[in-house]
C-alpha cells in the first residue's frame, strides 16, 4: 500500500519542495493550501487551517499516513502569532483524528527556536553556537514552542510519531511567501543591474564577517522523507542545514557575479533592503513588462523585512547537524550552488529576466 503524505502549506517554499520530492519517490501526495497551486503528482486540497468546520469537510475521507506541517501566518505581535499558529496545528490534527490513519507528523519550524521571535530576535541571553537540539528553550514566549506543544499533545493522545525540523534560512522558490531570501536577492540584483544602481550588502558587519549556514528547500524535503522512514529518527527534533559554512563577504560578490554585476565592498554601514527597495515597485513593474515576466507585483516576490532580519543579526549563527549525521542522514548541498539553482529556476519560469 502506498503511503500518503498530507502537506499543510503545499504552495510555500517548504511545502512545494516536499511535494516534489515525495511525489518523485512514489508517494501519494495531498497538497493542502487555502488556494492550492497546480503541482505535478499532487492532489490539491483547498482548506483554511483557521476554519475548523471547512477544514474537517475538506479532509473527510482522506487517510494520510504522514503529515507535514509547513504553514504559518505572520501576525502583528508574538501573542497573536502564538494564538493563530498554534490553532492551525491543533485544527488540522483534530480534523484528521477521526480517520485514525496518521502514523507520523513532521513540524517544520526554524532557528527562531534558538534566536527568539521577531519581537526579540537575536536579543537577550542566547544559546552558544553552534546551536544544538538539546539546548533548552529560551525563557520567552515563542510560537514555535506553542506549535511543538500542540504536536506533542496530539501525539501522546493519538499515538503517532513526531518529528520537529529546524532549518536555517531556506533557499527555494515560492510566490507570495512571507520569508523568501533567495527570490528577494534575485529581484534586488536584477533591479540593480537594470538601473545601474550599486549592489550594496544590506546587513550587519557581524553577518558580513562571521560564519553562517543556510538550508536548501529540497535538502529539507529529503530530510523530512528520511526522518519519516527511519525508525531511529522518530520522536526527535533535528536541525537541518546544507552542511557547509560561509561568510557573506565571500557569498555576496558570488551572487552578484551570477547576475553579471559587481558588488560594492561592504563599508560597515547597514543599508536595509526595506529602505533600498522602498520605491522599487514601479521599477519592477516596468522590468516585468519589458521582459515579459509572469509576476509584475514586486510584493509577491520579495520579503525585504525578513532578509533584513537575517542579514542584520548582531550574532554569529551556525547550526550543528551531529544528531542527523549519527543517525545516517548524509546529504550535503553547497549553499552557493543552491542559490544558483534557484536563480536558474526563477529565470526558466520567467520570474526574473
Amino acid at each position: 500500500m502506498t503511503d500518503t503524505v498530507l502537506i499543510a502549506g503545499a504552495s510555500g517554499i517548504v511545502g512545494s519542495a516536499a511535494a516534489e520530492v515525495f511525489s518523485q519517490e512514489g508517494w501519494s501526495v495531498l497538497g493542502l493550501a487555502r488556494k492550492p497551486i497546480a503541482q505535478q503528482g499532487v492532489t490539491p486540497v483547498a482548506a483554511d487551517l483557521l476554519d475548523p468546520a471547512s477544514l474537517q469537510a475538506a479532509v473527510a475521507g482522506l487517510k494520510p499516513t504522514q503529515v507535514i506541517l509547513s504553514s504559518w501566518l505572520r501576525q502583528a505581535t508574538e501573542a497573536e502569532n502564538i494564538r493563530v499558529n498554534s490553532a492551525m496545528v491543533r485544527n488540522i490534527l483534530d480534523a484528521l483524528r477521526p480517520a485514525q490513519s496518521v502514523r507520523h507528523v513532521a513540524l517544520v519550524t526554524g532557528l527562531k527556536h534558538y534566536l527568539g521571535p521577531f519581537e526579540a530576535y537575536g536579543k537577550g541571553t542566547l544559546p552558544q553556537t553552534p546551536f544544538r537540539e538539546d539546548q533548552a528553550r529560551l525563557d520567552i514566549e515563542n510560537f514555535y514552542y506553542a506549535q511543538e506543544d500542540e504536536v506533542f499533545a496530539a501525539a501522546a493522545r493519538d499515538g503517532f510519531a513526531w518529528g520537529v525540523h529546524r532549518p536555517h534560512t531556506i533557499i527555494g522558490k515560492a510566490v507570495g511567501n512571507a520569508m523568501n531570501m533567495g527570490t528577494t536577492l534575485a529581484v534586488y540584483a536584477t533591479i540593480c543591474r537594470e538601473t545601474g544602481r550599486a549592489v550594496r550588502f544590506p546587513g550587519s558587519a557581524t553577518q558580513w564577517n562571521s560564519l553562517t549556514d543556510m538550508t536548501d528547500a529540497h535538502l529539507l524535503a529529503r530530510h523530512l522523507l528520511w526522518a519519516m522512514t527511519t525508525p531511529a529518527a522518530a520522536n526527535e527534533a533535528f536541525n537541518v542545514v546544507n552542511g557547509d559554512v560561509f561568510r557573506w563577504k565571500w557569498m555576496w560578490p558570488r551572487l552578484a557575479h551570477w547576475f553579471g554585476i559587481e558588488a560594492e565592498e561592504f563599508d560597515g554601514v547597514v543599508r536595509p533592503l526595506e529602505q533600498q527597495m522602498a520605491d522599487d515597485a514601479p521599477i519592477w513593474r516596468d522590468i516585468a513588462t519589458r521582459h515579459h515576466l509572469v509576476e509584475p507585483d514586486i510584493d509577491r516576490l520579495i520579503s525585504a523585512w525578513h532578509t533584513d532580519a537575517d542579514l542584520g543579526r548582531p550574532i554569529e549563527v551556525v547550526t550543528d547537524m551531529t544528531k542527523s549525521r549519527k543517525l545516517g542522514f548524509a546529504l550535503y548541498q553547497p549553499t552557493d550552488e543552491a542559490f544558483f539553482a534557484l536563480f536558474d529556476q526563477l529565470r526558466r519560469e520567467r520570474l526574473i529576466p
